[in-house]
């Protein structure tokens, strides 16, 4: 379906943010001039009060335009990916992303080298009150910020780092070709992407091997490519963590969000005691679908025989509304908000980038780009999208724009906890025992393949760069035996591990993104635990909660979630959520 076939009301209303070319060109003119401007205070910072607040207000007016004309150049893009002239204005912005930066680049050297005492006395006025904050996180940065010129340098070849990422992308999804299968009416179909997940659901377990086969005989014929871009993308980072001279690329990566490698040892060290868990679930779906052994291309299929839930989209609006309500009347009509003033794109089209998100800037509606089928997988995105989008929308009508944007160490939770409070609603409703042995068997997928097996994606990116850090070289082979490992002791005790899931790194997109996919597991453990308070407690913990989505970018997150009441520092907390894993898998057994 074209784009132009889409009726209005299941599109986005992002044009709203730049009516005409004569707007955005606007603020690309005022950007520039602001960047001129950033550039007249090099070298001057220390000189006076006054020069140090134009510096900062100045970088923070073009920050802002800037985030304007990057969210809406980018999603336009991404409305159809064919038309050139959209892809043209978002390339546009990223230049002058680039172009900011380097002006900018001088501020952070600056501040930190200033007499401690003068700056001290600067934020001491009511003026510059307001970059306290902003001033004191630079000043964490001191040990591992570089002199102006050495920043300059970095600021010019940060796009280097992206490389790694973007050969990724267009070796995986753009250049390579998997063989076709027979599906199960013995028709031809070629293993895509967009369908191995779903021949891996297959009840024909023929299917679902072949499929397996097909997509690992390919990535091995591309290994050391693959194995070559992701040792590429590790020495990078691993580079600009030595130059920043952080002790490791893990603590560099963690030090932005102001979080300890303890939290990530405490991640892997819970789910490693709790993998009897794991292979129990395993273990019934094995007895369950009636294998004499489960391999890993088993390990998705649904435990119930053609249970097909048709969730249009209407509707969707509806249970979710009704799932929500825990969280007050606010939260409520803030979702039928954007339900209804036109911040979801909701359906595919020809040249659609594939895929949700939530985005949006600070002056703009907290947008929610969907693919949405009509199915109970649309839902739970829907929901989970919703959840970004109310943490960006309470984020931003309680903090200004300087510490409006919250962590990514957090950003799963907010989308979290709204599915969790969505599976609860929904297994309370369930009509069948067959609808509530699917909910069950849905639920406990999202919880494996969030906390256990992006725990264990966390590993294996620990383990790569431990090695690459202590001098090793790592090809093809030691990707694929590190990775092979890892699946051997995380399902071994029930699962037989197939050679070809030892590739399966190959085409991970995330390992191109250093440390990130520990935070879904992170943040899963203390939505967890965030819910079960508000379904307990009631409106203290609604209160606490709300609190942590006002609180937007103005507090480090660990400090945002103890608030809330969960200590992410602890190894409890993971250790709660891994038995609500446990005992649902208990549930399931009793339903089974």
């Amino acid at each position: 379906m074209e784009r132009s076939a889409v009726e209005n009301k299941f599109k986005w209303a992002i044009d709203e943010m730049y009516p005409n070319e004569e707007a955005m060109e606007k603020d690309i003119q005022k950007l520039k001039e602001l960047i001129e401007e950033a550039k007249k205070y090099k070298g001057t910072l220390a000189d006076s009060e006054e020069n140090l607040y134009n510096a900062l207000n100045i970088s923070e007016q073009a920050s802002r335009i800037l985030q304007n004309l990057y969210v809406y150049t980018h999603m336009k893009s991404h409305e159809d990916t064919r038309i050139n002239k959209n892809q043209g204005n978002a390339t546009k912005t990223d230049m002058l992303s680039t172009e900011l930066s380097m002006a900018t680049s001088y501020m952070v050297p600056e501040i930190i080298a200033m007499d401690s005492e003068k700056l001290e006395n600067y934020l001491k006025s009511e003026k510059m009150s307001y970059y306290k904050k902003h001033v004191d996180e630079i000043l964490r940065l001191k040990p591992h910020t570089l002199n102006e010129r050495e920043e300059e340098l970095l600021a010019a070849v940060s796009d280097l780092s992206g490389v790694p990422e973007n050969i990724y992308d267009m070796l995986s999804f753009a250049d390579l070709q998997f063989p076709e299968i027979e599906d199960e009416k013995g028709e031809k179909v070629r293993v895509t992407h967009a369908n191995f997940s779903l021949f891996l659901k297959s009840k024909d377990q023929r299917v679902r091997k072949d499929a397996f086969d097909a997509m690992y005989s390919v990535y091995g014929q591309y290994k050391n490519t693959f194995a070559s871009t992701l040792y590429g993308g590790i020495k990078s980072e691993i580079f600009y963590a030595k130059t920043r001279k952080y002790e490791s690329a893990l603590q560099g990566s963690l030090f932005q969000d102001d979080v300890s490698v303890e939290v990530y040892n405490n991640l892997i060290s819970a789910v490693h005691e709790n993998l009897d868990s794991l292979n129990k679930y395993t273990d019934l779906k094995k007895k369950f679908l009636g294998l004499d052994k489960i391999n890993m291309y088993d390990l998705y299929v649904p435990l119930t025989e053609n249970f097909d839930m048709k969730i249009p989209y209407e509707k969707a609006q509806e249970i979710i509304l009704e799932a929500l309500k825990p969280l007050g009347e606010e939260y409520l009509e803030n979702v039928k908000t954007a339900f209804a003033e036109g911040w979801i794109d909701v359906y595919g089209n020809e040249g659609k980038q594939g895929g949700a998100y939530s985005w949006g800037s600070y002056d703009s509606k907290s947008y929610i780009l969907l693919s949405y089928k009509d199915d109970l997988n649309s839902l739970f995105t829907l929901i989970h999208e919703m959840g970004h989008s109310m943490h960006s929308y309470y984020s931003k009508n309680n903090q200004p724009y300087l510490y409006s944007g919250y962590k990514i160490f957090v950003a799963e939770v907010a989308s979290t906890l709204n599915e969790l409070l969505l599976i609860n609603y929904l297994l309370k409703n369930a009509k069948s025992k067959e609808e509530r042995v699917y909910l069950l068997n849905y639920y406990l997928e999202q919880f494996r393949t969030t906390v256990y097996r992006q725990t264990m994606f966390a590993e294996f990116e620990k383990i790569c760069h431990g090695k690459v850090e202590g001098g090793e070289p790592l090809t093809s082979e030691e990707f694929t035996n590190i990775y092979y490992d890892l699946n051997k002791q995380y399902y071994g005790e029930s699962c037989e591990v197939n050679e070809e899931i030892g590739l399966e790194w190959a085409r991970i997109p995330h390992f191109f993104s250093n440390f990130y996919v520990y935070k879904y597991a992170t943040g899963f453990s203390a939505a967890s635990t965030l819910s079960k308070q508000i379904l307990e407690e009631g409106e203290s913990a609604v209160a606490r909660y709300k609190e942590f989505l006002n609180s937007g970018g103005s507090d480090f997150p660990l400090n945002q979630l103890r608030k809330a009441g969960v200590d992410m520092e602890k190894k409890e907390s993971v250790d709660k959520a891994l038995h609500v894993f446990k005992d649902l898998v208990d549930e399931l057994e009793k339903e089974l």
